[in-house]
């Protein structure tokens, strides 16, 4: 990418497209082809034909998509499926007809089966069964990855996926019905804290294992790969460790502040046992992350204060 290149950042408002867009404008990429969800309905083809055809953006960072936690996911699951593939559908296939240089599509971890050998390498793909309570979002985007492969084989087209591990940062989603674990951490610990709260309760029993990457190290991960990075297999994005989500607790519980006591409620689901990536491919192609997970929660928390909590003295 030059400093010129019209690039489109789908999803800019998101966590993880606001990201990119911050890192982009930083580096001095000056012509950045930015919509919101209301200038722009990702999920209607007229519409983003139109736009593709009219912008011809030189280079796409697909990073719209429906996301939430386990609740949402579980619930609303017509609507993940749905929405996901309408969106990657649209943006990939009008890359592909306005002849785009490259489209780098995002992904999740939850692609890979529930009982997958740890750490998760690439290659697991549809080796096993999905987790049962994300599974249609899970199906949307493998089906994305798919997507890019069929039209780098058929028509050329350089098109390339990633896969970031749970991730976390400014303009995350702290809705506690729809939110991931770590920001909904945060939430119920600050709110606890302002509250006075004797205890925080929270769900499973805190066993299972997850890997955190900072939406900042994700961004510079994207862009490395941007420019360095033009294969068909798609490439994990993740930190390579790991921590149980109960030591995760007591690390929000302590930079945030909070000196009550966790409970946890094991009737309710853990989700899949672990998940960690095996990050040897990136690695091997030349990056590592750079922010651990006291100082990244710890920025969470200050954008948290800053910019979403409603209880703010």
């Amino acid at each position: 990418m030059n400093k010129d290149s019209k690039i489109y950042i789908a999803g800019h408002r998101g966590m993880v497209g606001s990201a990119i867009t911050r890192h982009l404008s930083n580096e001095g990429f000056s012509n950045l082809l930015l919509r919101t969800s209301k200038e722009l309905d990702l999920r209607n083809q007229a519409d983003v034909f139109s736009f593709f055809a009219n912008e011809k953006p030189d280079y796409v960072f697909l990073a719209a998509a429906k996301v939430g936690g386990i609740v949402a996911n579980n619930t609303y699951r017509a609507d993940f499926i749905y929405e996901n593939l309408a969106i990657q559908n649209n943006i990939i296939h009008a890359a592909y007809l306005q002849g785009v240089k490259k489209l780098m599509f995002l992904g999740s971890s939850c692609i890979y089966p529930k009982m997958a050998p740890q750490p998760l390498k690439e290659d697991y793909l549809l080796t096993g069964l999905l987790e049962p309570t994300n599974e249609p979002y899970a199906i949307a985007k493998i089906a994305g990855i798919k997507m890019c492969e069929a039209y780098r084989t058929q028509y050329g087209c350089d098109f390339i996926s990633v896969m970031p591990t749970n991730l976390y940062g400014p303009n995350d989603n702290y809705d506690l019905q729809n939110s991931h674990v770590l920001p909904a951490m945060i939430r119920k610990f600050h709110e606890a804290k302002i509250n006075q709260d004797k205890a925080v309760y929270l769900w499973g029993s805190g066993s299972p294992m997850r890997e955190f990457l900072h939406a900042d190290d994700l961004a510079n991960a994207c862009i490395f790969l941007m420019n360095n990075y033009s294969e068909a297999g798609f490439v994990n994005i993740g930190t390579g460790t790991d921590v149980t989500i109960k030591a995760l607790a007591e690390l929000v519980k302590k930079i945030v502040g909070f000196e009550g006591e966790l409970v946890w409620d094991s009737s309710k689901p853990d989700g899949t046992p672990r998940k960690l990536m095996d990050v040897s491919k990136l690695h091997g192609l030349g990056w590592q992350h750079q922010i651990e997970p006291e100082q990244g929660i710890a920025l969470a928390y200050q954008d948290f204060l800053e910019n979403h909590d409603a209880l703010r003295l």
